[in-house]
């Protein structure tokens, strides 16, 4: 039997959304504070999934204030194909509330944002059979809109909001048959997290609740993948349901830290009953019919291309002028806009940690004025950074309110390559945490590995907020340049 492995968008990729046009899928994710806003991937089988852009990737899209607090910004989107549009919408947090835009291809270009002027979060759409557009948020409503103008016709109503625990989210409403069903995340997005359903003859109510909910909830087991919850339902060409939704998968001792944020899980679904079914998220599972699959990003990035591949990403905004692929020609030059990597405004290009077991490596050209790096982020108050400036490598820890310098090595002028090596926690101990973060430095004397780090404290219990750990590029003074960049998963 064929058999897929969960996530099937590992790392830093939450709240998922998907749709089906024709064979092919397509799949949004929250971004949070950073930019591009919305990373849009493109499937032909729901397991092999390749990032094909950004929905919001124009500052006139989404511009991002330094006073957006990590974990701010954009929330939950979801994504929706009718009479021949892509529409995706969702709520940026601290900069403008609920938007809509659309393409005609799921590349793009996006349309400006249409504001719409409804309270909540996560917002979801659905069409009836007259054509009619339905918007339900968090909380739970439901109104009318029109897709066009953002113009609120009808409500907000207030509908089914969950069994009666915390937090009633992530709503999405789908037609099945004669019923419509509303889909919805409750419990809090942390242990206590779980997807349960109702039903109404119509998107008003009256609601009936599903009799097995939740319908999903991992909370009070021991199972590998926790906080499960945030689900979309979609329905593939054979005929087969499958949800994706979110969930984590914490390592270290008790109470275990989750790094990698929450990512994107696949569980078939089956209806009994008219109700939608499933079991368990695990972490292998039968796989649904075979297509071709697309094909993932090369582990190294020359920056030989004319704009950045779309998994780069940068906190709030990306300056222009900060970064440039034709100042130096295979090269990525990146200019100072901050002074440190504790503030929001300095200039950083990183990807998503996606693996438990990963290395990471850049050639860095500092320049004689420059003070850049390699950074392990979470947020401006969580970061592991390698940092090269006038002669000397150091190793910068900032935990909290606390700021230190813990190793440095001398580095001779000129290019030189820094890398940090990630290895999960394997049986572990108390007070174990989920994992080690090792920087090294090539010299001429060979491998020089100035410091090795828990990584506990870049984790979401130690930092709070909803995103994960992402690696990448950094200059707080003068300009630098990067020849390449390296990413691949060990063991």
């Amino acid at each position: 039997m064929r058999t897929y492995d969960n996530p099937v968008i590992p790392g830093f990729h939450p709240d998922p959304s998907v749709c089906r046009v024709g064979d092919d899928f397509y799949l949004v994710c929250s971004s949070f504070e950073d930019f591009p806003g919305i990373p849009l991937f493109h499937s032909r089988d729901l397991v092999h999934w390749r990032q094909v852009g950004n929905v919001l990737d124009r500052p006139e899209q989404l511009a991002l204030p330094d006073d957006v607090p990590a974990s701010g910004g954009v929330y939950a989107p979801t994504i929706r194909y009718h009479d021949g549009l892509f529409h995706v919408i969702t709520t940026v947090v601290g900069a403008g509330g609920t938007c809509l835009v659309t393409a005609e291809r799921p590349e793009g270009p996006w349309s400006d944002p249409v504001w719409i002027d409804l309270p909540g979060i996560d917002p979801d759409l659905a069409w009836d059979e007259d054509g009619r557009c339905w918007c339900a948020m968090a909380g739970v409503t439901v109104a009318r809109i029109d897709p066009r103008t953002g113009e609120v016709l009808e409500g907000p109503l207030p509908t089914w909001s969950g069994t009666g625990l915390r937090d009633p989210e992530a709503p999405h409403l789908y037609r099945v048959g004669d019923w419509w069903y509303l889909l919805i995340a409750e419990g809090g997005t942390a242990l206590g997290h779980g997807v349960s359903a109702a039903r109404a003859r119509s998107p008003r109510g009256p609601w009936e609740p599903a009799p097995g909910n939740p319908l999903l909830s991992h909370r009070g087991t021991g199972l590998p993948v926790q906080c499960t919850g945030h689900g979309d339902l979609v329905r593939a060409a054979d005929g087969s349901w499958w949800m994706v939704l979110l969930g984590t998968r914490p390592r270290g001792c008790f109470p275990e830290f989750h790094v990698l944020g929450r990512e994107t899980f696949l569980v078939p679904v089956e209806w009994v009953d008219g109700w939608p079914r499933l079991g368990p998220v695990r972490e292998r599972h039968p796989a649904p019919a075979a297509r071709a699959p697309v094909q993932p990003p090369p582990a190294r990035d020359d920056f030989t291309g004319p704009e950045l591949a779309p998994h780069w990403i940068s906190p709030r905004r990306r300056p222009e002028g900060c970064a440039s692929l034709t100042e130096r020609p295979g090269w990525l030059t990146l200019a100072a806009t901050g002074d440190s990597t504790d503030l929001p405004g300095h200039t950083f290009v990183g990807r998503r940690q996606q693996h438990h077991d990963c290395r990471a490596a850049v050639l860095l050209d500092p320049g004689p004025s420059a003070r850049a790096g390699l950074s392990v982020r979470l947020d401006e108050a969580h970061h592991y950074d390698l940092e090269v400036a006038g002669g000397v490598a150091c190793v910068i820890v900032r935990i909290g309110p606390v700021r230190q310098r813990v190793a440095e090595h001398p580095v001779p002028a000129g290019p030189v390559t820094l890398a940090v090596d990630i290895r999960a926690t394997r049986n572990a101990r108390p007070l174990s945490g989920p994992d080690t973060v090792a920087f090294s430095i090539e010299t001429s004397e060979g491998l020089v590995r100035p410091a090795e780090l828990d990584g506990r404290y870049l984790s979401t219990e130690v930092a709070g907020g909803f995103t994960g750990r992402v690696l990448g590029m950094y200059v707080t003074e003068g300009r630098a340049a990067f020849d390449w960049f390296s990413y691949e998963p060990v063991g």
